[in-house]
């Protein structure tokens, strides 16, 4: 372990930790505030919370792993400064990883998933994220293979898969990705472990509820939740929209405590 990544874990341990357990709930949505007005950001994630989000959704990129650049450590660290105790989920589009999962928790990460491409060691990656108090999983761009869970089941707290190509926000949900949905979920449901399967990109209120069909329990929705008229009652009106359609799916996976 690096001296640097020793110490983040230090402080981490003296300080108080987020929100960390699933709340009970059937499923989670989590707005991406890459979607969100970065001019009014702790005014926005207030709103969408007050809305009824679950989590907030952190896309990190570093326009190496991914063709794009957007936030930080010191966003995160921001947000929990403003006042945010919800959970934050931060997806790291970084490579590589081991590096920066240190300062995310500094910042004050609830969760922490990253895409096994971008590390040399899986398993100690994971490891890492738990070690610092974080759950951890790993991400899979819509043509990787869910083998590199093989051997690491025992270590994920969550599986997020891509229904888009990673990158940019607004993108159309890839339609096979719900195959690969089912595929997790029986992995998930025979490897008798609490995780939760997550999906980011192209989810809206039309789709989501084929969507937990699936078996996905944890949705990421950026620009449905997040556009015009950018008021609490509009996030509201989607988000319970989203809800109804939940609830109406026929197969909800187990309440996870």
């Amino acid at each position: 372990m690096s001296p640097r990544l020793g110490r983040s874990m230090r402080a981490f341990s003296s300080r108080t930790a987020p929100t960390m357990v699933w709340g009970g709930k059937d499923f989670l949505i989590a707005p991406s505030i890459l979607s969100a007005n970065f001019a009014k950001l702790g005014e926005e994630v207030d709103n969408m919370l007050a809305a009824g989000a679950d989590v907030v959704h952190f896309d990190v990129m570093d326009n190496h792993y991914v063709p794009n650049l957007t936030i930080g450590p010191g966003v995160c660290k921001a947000l929990r400064d403003h006042g945010v105790t919800a959970p934050i989920d931060v997806h790291l589009m970084v490579s590589p990883v081991d590096r920066i999962i240190g300062d995310f928790v500094d910042a004050g990460a609830s969760y922490i998933t990253f895409h096994p491409e971008a590390t040399n060691h899986v398993d100690r990656s994971l490891s890492l994220v738990r070690a610092a108090g974080c759950k951890s999983g790993l991400v899979f761009n819509p043509s990787t293979s869910l083998d590199y869970l093989k051997y690491v089941m025992d270590k994920v707290d969550i599986i997020l898969l891509m229904s888009v190509n990673p990158g940019f926000g607004g993108q159309k949900f890839i339609p096979n990705v719900l195959d690969k949905a089912r595929e997790a979920r029986k992995m998930i449901d025979e490897s008798g472990f609490d995780i939760r399967l997550e999906i980011d990109g192209g989810v809206t209120v039309d789709n989501i509820k084929d969507v937990a069909e699936a078996g996905v329990d944890f949705f990421v929705a950026g620009s449905a939740i997040l556009k015009a008229p950018r008021t609490k009652d509009a996030y509201r009106s989607t988000i319970n929209q989203m809800r109804t359609n939940l609830a109406a799916a026929k197969r909800a996976p187990a309440l996870k405590k």
